[in-house]
């Protein structure tokens, strides 16, 4: 089998929960492709679910290894920048975690998705003006980034701004229109919106926020 279709085959695997026998797919993608980044992501990844699925530490530690091999091969490898600063979160290093994605931050200004991945870490930790922060410098380096508009419009409205919120998603969606959490969202408040309108004073309007579970809206 090929490199594409052993990985393909892993992938379906993970998806149905079949970690370890992803894992060996991956495993026979990387002996045919070495230097594939995204080889030693998906290896990683899965060894990183098997870890934390049946405690085993020493999947854990492999993935670590992995995620950083995958790093070699790509220094821009969005996911895996991912799952190695969650990895490091959950075993006690977030200071470590933080250092990792403004490291890659700093090498690469011209990129949005280090800011991305910042902001979500910083959600993690309660930070939200901070969080809110990086996301407006995500975009303005890339106004389109469909990512940063629903993160943006995702802490706008935990933060009690509905209006503005409504506008994020609603430009996210007009890039990226596959985002059913996001139009759900979308209907969600607007319909708020058109309930309060006819009692609302426009000089002394109170903000409303309907009741919204973080699930819905991811990065």
């Amino acid at each position: 089998m090929t490199s594409q279709a052993l990985n393909s085959e892993g992938v379906r695997l993970y998806q149905n929960g079949n970690y370890l026998q992803a894992a060996e797919q991956f495993q026979r993608a990387i002996a045919n492709n070495p230097s594939s980044a995204d080889g030693y992501y998906n290896l990683a990844s899965s060894l990183h679910k098997n870890g934390k699925l049946y405690n085993r530490q020493e999947d854990i530690a492999q993935a670590e290894q992995l995620y950083n091999q995958c790093l070699d091969y790509d220094p821009n490898h969005t996911e895996c920048y991912r799952g190695l600063a969650v990895l490091l979160t959950e075993t006690g290093r977030q200071d470590a975690a933080f250092r990792l994605l403004e490291g890659w931050s700093g090498r690469s200004p011209q990129l949005s998705d280090p800011r991305i991945e910042l902001a979500r870490i910083l959600e993690e930790t309660n930070n939200l003006p901070q969080a809110s922060s990086r996301l407006v410098e995500a975009l303005a380096i890339d106004p389109h980034n469909s990512r940063a508009l629903t993160a943006l419009g995702r802490l706008r409205e935990a933060s009690g701004d509905p209006q503005q919120a409504l506008a994020n998603y609603q430009r996210s969606l007009a890039i990226n229109r596959f985002q059913p959490a996001i139009s759900a969202r979308v209907a969600s408040l607007q319909a708020a919106t058109a309930a309060t309108a006819p009692i609302v004073t426009p000089s002394n309007q109170t903000r409303t926020v309907q009741q919204w579970s973080p699930s819905q809206v991811r990065y």
